[in-house]
């Protein structure tokens, strides 16, 4: 451009104006076609490459959140894993993508200006870059509140998203008991957290860029004064002091990008900051690795001397050095007051936790030294609530199988008929295909505890466990499930957690937990006959129901 200038200052008057102008346009023009192309290219390639990135550590995030043991879960909010698989990468990503690629254009930009100024005009450009150490000075302070803020900003953002989410996914309750209201206010609140943080990074945003545009200005304002001067004293020519303002207007812009560029890389780092604490985090109970026994499974289960205490409430004793024992093919029914440790059990037995102390060993291994996959492939859970996923009804049944895609459609008809679910899922439109809705909300209880019983019936575990898997149902529903469970129950070992007698007089023996320990065992007229025995007052109580 400063060559333009010159030509049309020096060349106005000989006739080869046009000439040499013309000739400058045109590798002029081949200039901006080439650059046009680079940044076609590296738009696209930046957008591309910000897609797998973010695909990847989204990948990478959820695999990670799913081999945490259950105890992770106990102390985090779903919504803050959600928030940050999908606002901390998005930003993760795009900062190792266009931000780095904007960063390095910038840099460049920057460097060659530089030394274009320096051959142009040492004196100037001296003068010039005088303005640029208290840019640096102030772009380090500012990013380093920026990678502060930021991660103050992701966490409330994840904690107004936990907020909605759970109330969301509750929205019956919620609006059963007519606290919308109250729910809107309550993350309103949570927004006002996030509001009131993105005022302060707004602030600093604000200081900063206002700072950084007032120096550019400066450079540009020093070198007309300078540039003016020199050009008086013939010093410059006017075609050299248009090229260095047009230099020093590209350091002006790459300083913005550079800033810019900083700025949103200390984004980056503070989101990346909790997306890395996920994905290297080690779980307490490993989710895969171990033995994996050769001989048939028989189903013995041995409880030694277990201590335990829920990590999200150590201060809490659950059990306290239990014993029991489960021979093979038998039926334990495990009763007690609420809170008394029967669930828990059951947790233990799945490992889903381990114990703090003592050991639990299934036909003489302990667990412990056992693939944990191996060991849930062997257990079949039904439950008084069981959780559905939001899909077909065959589908929620061929979920029980090791693989899924070798189940057939006899094979889950089959299992549904056992479950004496093809009763209800015949009369519906869709049949099998009948889409569920979220956790099952489309299905009563009753069906929706025949479609989990035809899920175990298609696993076909060698011991099953039973949580209250009667006690919500009504008469109707009870004698289908019963009626399910009795032809689940042959051959396996299985652990009942019942308060209704006519559960618990079928078992084999009775386990009666009380302060955390096996108070009583045997079967059930051995229990009764026991006059001051804590089975029987657990039925006097009501405790226990006919």
């Amino acid at each position: 451009m400063g060559k333009i200038i010159d030509i049309i200052n020096e060349s106005a008057h000989d006739g080869t104006l046009m000439e040499k102008l013309t000739t400058i346009c045109s590798y002029l023009l081949v200039v901006f076609a080439v650059g046009a192309l680079a940044n076609f290219g590296r738009s696209y390639l930046m957008d591309v490459s910000a897609m797998k990135i973010i695909q990847q550590i989204r990948q990478k995030l959820f695999s990670s959140v799913m081999k945490q043991d259950i105890g992770f879960f106990d102390k985090t909010k779903t919504g803050e894993l959600i928030s940050r698989l999908s606002t901390d990468s998005y930003l993760v990503g795009r900062s190792v993508t266009f931000n780095i690629s904007d960063g390095l254009r910038a840099l460049a930009q920057a460097l060659g200006a530089t030394g274009m100024m320096v051959y142009t005009s040492p004196k100037l450009a001296l003068i010039a870059m005088g303005i640029v150490p208290p840019i640096v000075v102030m772009s380090k302070i500012y990013g380093s509140y920026v990678r502060k803020i930021t991660t103050q900003v992701q966490d409330s953002l994840a904690a107004a998203t936990s907020v909605a989410e759970e109330k969301v996914s509750n929205i019956r309750t919620v609006r059963s008991f007519t606290k919308e209201k109250e729910e809107m206010e309550s993350y309103n609140k949570a927004l006002q957290k996030v509001l009131s943080l993105g005022y302060k990074q707004a602030l600093a945003s604000a200081v900063f860029w206002g700072s950084t545009g007032f120096s550019g200005n400066l450079i540009v304002l020093s070198v007309f004064y300078a540039g003016g001067y020199m050009m008086s004293e013939s010093m410059l020519t006017i075609g050299e002091l248009s090229a260095f303002l047009l230099y020093a207007a590209y350091i002006g812009i790459s300083l913005s990008g550079m800033t810019s560029f900083y700025s949103e890389l200390n984004k980056g780092l503070g989101a990346s900051t909790r997306i890395w604490e996920l994905t290297d985090r080690v779980p307490q109970v490993p989710f895969t690795g171990g033995i994996v026994p050769i001989k048939p499974l028989q189903g013995k289960i041995d409880f030694r001397e277990v201590n335990f205490k829920y990590p999200s409430r150590e201060e809490s004793s659950i059990l306290s050095r239990l014993n029991l024992t489960m021979p093979p093919g038998t039926v334990t029914a495990v009763v007690g007051a609420s809170g008394s440790g029967k669930s828990t059990l059951g947790s233990l037995l799945l490992r889903f936790y381990d114990p703090n102390s003592g050991e639990i060993y299934l036909d003489d291994v302990n667990i412990r030294d056992i693939d944990p996959q191996w060991l849930r492939h062997q257990i079949g859970v039904v439950s008084q609530e069981p959780a559905l996923f939001s899909c077909s009804i065959a589908d929620n049944i061929r979920y029980g199988a090791t693989d899924p895609s070798v189940v057939t459609s006899e094979m889950v008809e089959d299992a549904a008929r056992q479950a004496f679910a093809d009763i209800f899922i015949r009369n519906f439109p869709q049949q099998y295909d009948t889409l569920v809705g979220e956790r099952g909300l489309m299905l009563s209880g009753g069906q929706k505890q025949r479609i989990a019983l035809a899920r175990a019936i298609i696993k076909n575990p060698k011991i099953l466990l039973l949580d209250e898997a009667t006690s919500a149902l009504d008469s109707e529903s009870e004698y289908y499930v019963k009626e399910a469970l009795h032809r689940l129950m042959v051959g396996r070992t299985v652990i009942t957690i019942a308060h209704r007698l006519s559960t618990i007089r079928e078992a084999d023996q009775i386990a009666v937990l009380d302060k955390g320990a096996v108070a009583e065992l045997g079967s059930y007229e051995q229990l009764t006959a026991m006059q001051d025995g804590i089975f029987r007052k657990l039925v006097e109580k009501q405790t226990i129901t006919y």
